[in-house]
């Protein structure tokens, strides 16, 4: 009989919780892919949804977890954000639809052991389970129970009040969902004109009405090396909602680029050079785990801007990722030394070297070498001009249709010299001032309610390249001997 009076000792186990996340914005990931929906709270609400989560744990319950990357490609994100770099929020989109993308599973006769029976296939979609014993169909809730174990398998579990409570073999049949079925053009998406629905990449635009966050990074680890989809990525970038701009962050495919000097004509031949364009080669391994280094470089960025005052200034290169080497696709090691790593760098590519711990290495947007606009070429000053022209947008945007006088004027240019002056001090930029000036602000066009200000924003570049010049000086030699 159970008791609740207590006279001994005694212990219990919680499960291992995760410490709290660093916080930051201007890094937000937003980042497509698939995941094993059937093992989330709600899988039929979970296709071309956009989820906001701040934890691992709403993560899995929107979502479902499973280490299998190769099928299940958010999953590495997950792990990268918050079990690696410990950084949030994230914006995670699934495009694997359990209506469209799935298989049937034709019955099989399962053995019963104390009172349990185990599905042995992945993915099952719990209400498509039919379960049957001696041709007679059972119910769920009154003749067994569902539940998955901690491989994602399916526990069928007899109750003792049930029908079949004492079988030995149950015939079972379901439906997955299939991870193979999701193509290029899921992760893409597009617009529906019937139905008004957005899917997949096309969901960016609904980012900021939704969340009043404008994405910092897109991504979409696991398909980003496929040439149409690092172009879509790319595409959505600039003119988010019309107004906000933001960056991306792409994969080489390691099976076509073996070699680092394969690397800069494989990111030639799929176009990746545009200004917005973070390129990365090859893939990196955490204690035997590979991940697409797009989902490891998003949660680093995210984090080290988080720890910067939410503020993109610092360089992500030459940080640690957390990584224990990096490799291909098949599982080959690649070695980078720094003279070979300094190759692709020079050819706008992101890669990773050993040194002293596995760290980043790379300041170059894609553009680069064709672009060589500051501005344009460090990842540190790209980031910093797209997340000062979003945080205007965001800070001023209360002032539109707000009257047309020297009061907003005075107080757009005042804050904004503030807001850069503060910067300054902070060491977050060497300069940033706004100006009004009346050339550029004729009668016609206050008339027509337009007003138009000039600022100058002076991020610091990285210090790439650090010369000491040694020289031999025998006058010290002399010296010395002379015991002078």
């Amino acid at each position: 009989m159970a008791t609740t009076y207590k006279h001994g000792i005694r212990v219990q186990e919680n499960p291992t919780s995760f410490p709290s996340p660093v916080k930051g914005s201007a890094g937000l990931q937003v980042i497509f892919g698939t995941a094993p929906i059937n093992l989330a709270d709600d899988p039929y609400s979970t296709a071309n949804q956009l989820f906001l989560v701040n934890s691992f744990e709403e993560a899995q319950t929107y979502l479902g977890y499973s280490s299998d990357y190769e099928s299940y490609s958010l999953c590495q994100s997950m792990d990268a954000s918050f079990k690696i770099f410990n950084i949030a929020p994230i914006i995670l989109c699934n495009v694997l639809d359990p209506a469209k993308h799935k298989k049937s599973n034709a019955a099989v006769d399962y053995s019963v052991m104390n009172g349990q029976a185990l599905i042995n296939i992945k993915g099952i979609l719990l209400d498509t389970v039919v379960v049957k014993s001696e041709n007679s169909t059972l119910y769920n809730n009154v003749d067994y129970v569902l539940s998955f174990d901690d491989d994602g398998y399916v526990v069928v579990s007899l109750l003792a009040a049930g029908s079949a409570s004492a079988a030995v073999t149950l015939t079972i049949n379901s439906t997955s969902i299939d991870p193979t079925m999701v193509t290029s053009a899921d992760i893409i998406g597009g617009y529906d004109a019937e139905t008004g629905k957005e899917t997949g990449i096309e969901l960016v635009r609904k980012v900021y009405p939704r969340f009043n966050l404008v994405p910092g990074l897109l991504l979409a680890p696991g398909w980003s090396h496929i040439t149409e989809i690092g172009a879509a990525l790319d595409a959505k970038c600039e003119a988010i909602n019309e107004v906000y701009n933001c960056e991306n962050i792409l994969d080489i495919d390691t099976t076509t680029a073996k070699k680092y000097t394969d690397v800069a004509e494989c990111k030639l031949s799929n176009g990746y050079t545009s200004k917005h364009s973070i390129v990365l080669w090859p893939m990196i391994s955490v204690n035997g785990v590979m991940f697409y280094y797009s989902a490891i470089y998003g949660a680093l960025v995210a984090y080290t801007d988080a720890t910067n005052d939410d503020v993109p200034s610092l360089s992500p290169s030459n940080k640690i990722l957390g990584a224990t080497g990096t490799v291909l696709k098949d599982g080959t090691e690649v070695d980078l030394d720094q003279a070979q790593a300094n190759v692709l760098n020079s050819k706008g590519i992101v890669t990773a070297i050993n040194d002293s711990g596995w760290r980043s290495w790379g300041n170059n947007m894609a553009c680069y070498p064709d672009n060589t606009d500051p501005k344009d070429r460090w990842i540190c000053c790209r980031r910093f001009f797209t997340w000062w022209g979003n945080t205007f947008i965001l800070s001023y945007k209360e002032k539109v249709d707000n009257l047309l006088n020297y009061a907003l004027v005075e107080s757009i240019v005042d804050a904004e010299n503030i807001r850069g002056n503060s910067y300054v001090s902070q060491g977050k930029c060497a300069g940033a001032k706004m100006q009004f000036n009346l050339e550029d602000n004729p009668s016609d066009q206050i008339l027509e309610g337009k007003i138009q200000f000039k600022q100058w924003l002076a991020p610091y570049t990285p210090a790439e390249d650090i010369l000491n010049i040694l020289e031999f000086d025998p006058t010290m030699i002399e010296t010395a001997l002379g015991g002078e």
